[in-house]
């Protein structure tokens, strides 16, 4: 990621992706793996800032340095695949700009050598890349928002009925407010089941 110069907080943000493609041949059944690489380039603006921020685990940042870039992929999506001769100009991959754990993930020695056969791989990807950068902002906080139930009752056996008795269970959804577990919903599954309320643990994990 570089700084745009005669552009204000723009940054431009150098992506590349490395695939592993995985392939059979025909006849033979053969399994044949290899590395597709992508590059991508995109501009984006992540502002700017000259706060220092100190923190109590003893880290410190200049918020005026360069912004975080992060992106997001899916699968990519095999569009097509074909075997050439020789490669095309330009496309062989140089050894030395691929990563040592993407050489290692493969196991054995990659061909980068034209003379053999290729097997060329076009993929589709979809991706989200953005800047990211601390920032101070006010937010509106609300109370929780409890749906209304509404249960069409019949007689005393009736299950809405028995249902409409229990107290939403709050506890379940969100955050409890203290650190004593509420045993209401609990309890009341309990009784209906006709079996005894089990002891709580307040340390116990929800």
């Amino acid at each position: 990621m570089d700084e745009i110069s005669f552009n204000r907080g723009y940054y431009t943000v150098d992506v590349t992706y490395f695939y592993e493609v995985t392939g059979v041949t025909f006849p033979g059944e053969n399994p044949v793996n290899g590395l597709c690489v992508f590059n991508k380039r995109v501009m984006l603006f992540g502002s700017e800032g000259s706060a220092k921020v100190f923190s109590s685990d003893g880290t410190f940042a200049d918020s005026y340095s360069q912004p975080i870039a992060v992106v997001e992929c899916v699968d990519p999506i095999a569009l097509n695949m074909k075997v050439v001769e020789s490669c095309p100009t330009g496309l062989m991959a140089d050894v030395s700009a691929i990563p040592p754990a993407i050489l290692a993930h493969f196991g054995e020695s990659l061909v980068l050598t034209d003379g053999a056969r290729i097997l060329l791989a076009t993929l589709g990807q979809f991706s989200i890349v953005r800047l990211e950068r601390d920032s101070q902002l006010v937010v509106p906080v609300y109370d929780y928002c409890l749906p209304d139930k509404d249960c069409v009752s019949g007689s005393e056996d009736d299950p809405c009925t028995l249902f409409s008795r229990i107290r939403f269970p709050v506890e379940e959804f969100f955050p409890p407010d203290s650190i004593e577990a509420a045993e209401d919903y609990r309890a009341a599954i309990q009784n209906l089941n006709g079996m005894p309320s089990p002891a709580v643990n307040p340390n116990a994990n929800n």
